[in-house]
């Protein structure tokens, strides 16, 4: 049986994650709206990655979004702003402080790309 989800399902279960491992480690007294807190922490895809992983095939299982966003949060960490992500044999553009993906590759499409206006690249194990 195959467990990859659909990027509306990736989506719902990367902001449970994240909303409650960061209700965890909040204090009760924080000031972290809700929205904040979701905004802050959950992977977004733009319209035209939705539709280059629907065309080339790209599917994530749950933990494998939970290291794409690790990665994401270590580019942050670093002042990135437009990263190239590459997970396996997926490439993908990732701007940074919207934590949205831009586009995404699978391997078949890498070969022969130039990336270009990106400040940094993450390989993901």
């Amino acid at each position: 049986m195959d467990n990859r989800m659909t990027i509306a399902q990736l989506r719902l279960t990367s902001a449970n994650a994240q909303l409650r491992k960061q209700a965890g480690t909040e204090q009760s007294g924080s000031s972290a709206s809700f929205k904040d807190v979701l905004n802050r922490n959950v992977l977004k895809f733009s319209q035209h990655a939705e539709l280059r992983m629907q065309q080339r095939g790209i599917s994530f299982k749950p933990e494998t979004i939970h290291e794409i966003v690790s990665a994401i949060d270590q580019a942050a960490a670093k002042g990135a702003k437009d990263s190239l992500v590459v997970y396996r044999d997926v490439a993908m553009i990732v701007n940074i402080p919207s934590r949205t993906v831009v586009t995404a590759m699978d391997g078949k499409s890498l070969h022969g790309n130039v990336f270009t206006q990106i400040d940094s690249a993450v390989i993901v194990n």
